[in-house]
């Protein structure tokens, strides 16, 4: 995990998540990175409600906006992530955390932070008006060729995705993920030729989300 976070934090931000000036609401994500069983190391993902404000139906990093008691992002993420999922702080080790990214549609700096779940506890959907499921994923999935594919938005922008766990994992989770997964020397080779488009009914939802925030 140190060797991960020391590439990561090192990773320049590509041109399109950098913060504009004075501009956004600080948030953070807890990128919790754990062990289970036989099948390796694995990391925590929520799918956000249909039924919500923000993102609603897409699958993310547990996480949120840093709110003033928090005293700053690793607060806010082990917050997040305890009112989302269920998840025991204690049994977290962060090990460091990444530069601030924009995400233009939800207007936020985020704050990625990474931590070992040296005591792993049981998750549910702890607050079923924002998340309707919790996975831990293993990473052997997430790089395995076959899950792995190129997503084309409406907008014409193309970027990372991947589908594990009856999941479509996309946007900045995605490119988050991606960045995290090479950056740890987890990433095997894989089709980038493979592009297809956005389902539709996917920013049909999250124009509902905006318009009801």
């Amino acid at each position: 995990m140190e060797q991960l976070t020391a590439r990561a934090v090192q990773r320049p931000v590509p041109p399109e998540l950098r913060p504009p000036v004075g501009k956004g609401r600080h948030a953070a994500v807890l990128l919790l990175f754990g062990e289970e069983n036989a099948h390796g190391p694995d990391v925590l993902l929520i799918q956000r409600s249909s039924r919500g404000r923000m993102h609603p139906g897409q699958p993310a990093f547990p996480g949120g906006g840093i709110e003033p008691g928090d005293g700053g992002p690793i607060a806010a993420a082990l917050r997040e992530a305890e009112e989302e999922t269920g998840l025991e702080p204690a049994g977290v080790r962060v090990v460091g955390t990444m530069p601030e990214l924009y995400v233009a549609h939800s207007d936020n700096r985020v704050t990625p932070v990474l931590g070992w779940w040296h005591t792993p506890c049981a998750v549910h959907p702890a607050a079923p008006d924002e998340v309707e499921a919790v996975e831990r994923v293993p990473v052997a999935e997430l790089v395995d060729p076959a899950n792995r594919l190129r997503l084309r938005h409406p907008s014409g922008y193309v970027g990372s995705a991947f589908r594990v766990r009856g999941l479509l994992v996309w946007g900045f989770t995605a490119g988050v993920l991606d960045g995290v997964l090479t950056a740890g020397g987890f990433e095997r080779p894989w089709d980038r030729d493979r592009v297809e488009d956005l389902p539709a009914d996917v920013p049909r939802l999250a124009a509902r989300g905006r318009a009801v925030s």
